[in-house]
């Protein structure tokens, strides 16, 4: 039988959920018309007032916001409460330019934490529960989300942050973790040193794990639940809308519902802001409807997704989203194709490769490039020129016919790309250097 954190809320019915979102939404609103120059400005300037908008029907009335008006709004441009009332700020990795400033009230900390507590009931959850949080802690959203959760949920948490994963897995072993929250290619890599170790998954008690803050394809979700011997839960947000719990996976594991008491989403086409139906794929943007310090109407997340009002065999109402399929800025087009890592990252694990890879994109004599260097484990390795050779043959070729383009395989040896412990850094795209 499934549990929930707040089943009212959770499964809720559809009207009653749009009821509630009806009147947030026209509430925010009004607050952020009254309070934040920067977005009165941006909707005085598209011909929108407050009593324009009385539902979620007249969402797309309201202008959209991007990351560069966080920027151009930079620090306090987009604050809609006294700095007095405010307790904390978190802030973006930075992995797609200058960094971007987020602010909190209590109150939206208290609803965050509420968030991400949904997310770890989801995985099964409860306050017999040991849940060690290998996220990045600080400015990161990803450590004090999940570390407000788990306080909520009443589980014992032990909050290590990323790096010295041999000491991450003595405090996994010695206090018995249950539950295990970083990034997937951490998850990854701590599966990978317990074996180094000389342990296997019969010497730790995790029975889940809760991944997020990059992309991950459902094959390495499938060879991390090997190496650790758990199930894999996916977890999204973005520092712009309070961190991670924006959106949680259940048991089903067939996309990620959305807290919608907290975040109305839309579907857009990128290159027309057109909202398209469910079901199809565009790009994701979310209305924060509770936040009180930072509330973004209509933001872009650039994210590529669909969402879906499929019934969910766990009960919850909540609209789902998949799986993001690559961002709509930073997708590679190599000779005019687009080409998203997750792809690559497939045909490697479907072909029995590590999922650690480099994608170093360059144009030479105005053609772009495509090499891709990946680790073999170590049973695949041979000392044999001609049987390494034959290997990055077979393998080019299974990208290729994923892809459509030729790339340029490198096999290289076990451990030798560099591991990350936060974002890992999968695409070097050297063309922006010099075009």
């Amino acid at each position: 039988m499934a549990i929930y954190r707040d089943q009212e809320i959770e499964c809720m019915s559809r009207e009653d959920m749009k009821k509630l979102q009806d009147e947030r939404l026209a509430a925010q609103v009004k607050h952020v018309y009254e309070n934040v120059k920067y977005y009165r400005d941006l909707m005085d300037e598209k011909g929108v007032k407050p009593e324009d908008v009385k539902s979620t029907d007249d969402l797309h009335k309201l202008p959209f916001l991007t990351k560069s008006d966080l920027r151009d709004a930079y620090p306090y441009g987009l604050l809609a409460k006294p700095l007095s009332e405010c307790v904390r700020i978190q802030s973006t990795s930075g992995t797609t330019g200058k960094r971007v400033v987020a602010f909190y009230t209590q109150h939206d900390i208290d609803l965050w934490e509420e968030c991400c507590a949904r997310a770890i009931v989801a995985a099964g959850g409860t306050n017999e529960d040991v849940c060690q949080v290998c996220y990045g802690y600080g400015l990161f959203t990803g450590g004090p989300g999940l570390n407000g959760g788990s306080h909520k949920v009443g589980c014992l948490t032990l909050p290590m942050s990323s790096g010295n994963t041999e000491r991450q897995i003595t405090f996994m072993r010695d206090l018995g973790a249950t539950i295990l929250c970083c990034t997937p290619s951490y998850a990854a890599y701590i599966g990978e040193t317990l074996h180094d170790m000389g342990y296997t998954t019969d010497d730790i008690n995790l029975k889940a794990g809760i991944f997020g803050a990059e992309p991950w394809t459902e094959e390495m979700r499938r060879s991390i639940e090997k190496s650790l011997g758990i199930k894999a839960y996916d977890i999204y947000g973005l520092t712009e809308t309070s961190g991670p719990g924006v959106a949680f996976e259940c048991s089903e594991q067939t996309g990620m519902h959305i807290n919608e008491d907290h975040f109305i989403p839309e579907i857009i086409n990128p290159d027309t802001g057109e909202v398209l139906p469910d079901g199809e794929v565009g790009e994701l943007v979310f209305t924060s409807i509770t936040k009180e310090a930072f509330p973004l109407l209509r933001y872009r997340t650039r994210d590529l997704c669909v969402l879906s009002r499929k019934k969910c065999s766990c009960g919850r109402t909540l609209i789902k989203m998949s799986k993001p399929m690559g961002r709509s800025d930073d997708m590679l087009i190599i000779r005019g194709v687009n080409v998203f890592p997750s792809q690559i990252e497939t045909v490697l694990i479907e072909q029995g490769y590590s999922p650690n890879y480099l994608i170093e994109v360059d144009r030479v004599n105005n053609t772009d490039t495509l090499d891709i260097s990946v680790e073999m484990n170590p049973e695949q390795f041979s000392d044999k020129m001609k049987d390494m050779q034959e290997q990055e043959k077979a393998l080019a070729l299974a990208i290729k016919t994923m892809l459509g383009i030729n790339p340029k395989v490198h096999l290289v040896s076990p451990k030798s790309i560099v591991r990350s412990e936060g974002k890992a850094v999968r695409v070097i795209d050297r063309r922006k250097l010099h075009d």
